[in-house]
């Protein structure tokens, strides 16, 4: 029986629980998150989309046949055309305008683990990229799980960050989440043991990314 992305997070067991739990997302559920560290995280979360799209693109790239093109290519749409749109809306309820955003400085967090993405892309074939990309979208469905079912977690009009617990949690984020599992696992069952260890250590160092760039937002750093 060959190899299921859950066997991805089992290599990296310690590192994917700090990712899921880290103290950011935590806050995030009780409603105790500072609102500065929430808006610094905003932010810079914008500039990850801009790269995360610039992935897409270099998917579609990669892609060896039609299907993965048109996917690549629907991923790319979505976030140019829907994703970045909310993030601007959610940046505007927090204060934070258009100018902002334009003029903003990508922090240290923010510099390392995009670059880290595409140069895992560029490098590798186009398994590579969606490994390194899987943290963030398998990982953000997977928190707003955890969170809802947490006894700590604050839901409704009470907790200030409910509208962004309430988007990863939705049906249309839980289902991409749910396809790009489907997708990994098809293609991590036909490889090697050797090979997925590469694809272990590439997927155990974007999660620690992850959480780098959940301690960025915390802390405030630049």
């Amino acid at each position: 029986m060959g190899y299921r992305f859950r066997d991805l997070t089992a290599a990296c067991q310690d590192d994917w629980r700090a990712y899921i739990e880290h103290d950011f997302v935590r806050a995030l559920g009780a409603g105790t998150l500072e609102a500065d560290a929430f808006r610094h995280y905003l932010q810079q979360d914008y500039l990850f989309l801009i790269h995360f799209a610039r992935a897409y693109a270099l998917a579609a790239y990669k892609s060896r046949d039609l299907d993965e093109l048109r996917q690549a290519f629907d991923g790319l749409k979505t976030i140019l055309d829907v994703e970045l749109d909310l993030h601007r809306g959610f940046c505007r309820d927090w204060g934070i305008s258009e100018s902002d955003l334009a003029a903003l400085p990508e922090s240290r967090a923010t510099l390392a683990y995009t670059r880290y993405v595409l140069d895992a892309g560029s490098r590798g074939d186009l398994l590579d990229l969606r490994i390194a990309l899987a943290p963030c979208l398998v990982g953000y469905g997977e928190i707003a799980g955890w969170l809802a079912a947490q006894p700590f977690t604050l839901r409704g009009d009470a907790n200030p960050y409910e509208p962004w617990i309430a988007m990863y949690e939705g049906d249309d984020f839980q289902a991409a989440m749910r396809a790009e599992i489907a997708w990994l696992d098809a293609r991590l069952a036909e490889v090697t043991p050797a090979r997925f260890e590469q694809l272990a250590r590439l997927f155990r160092d974007a999660t620690r990314l992850e959480i780098d760039f959940w301690q960025m937002g915390l802390d405030r750093a630049d």
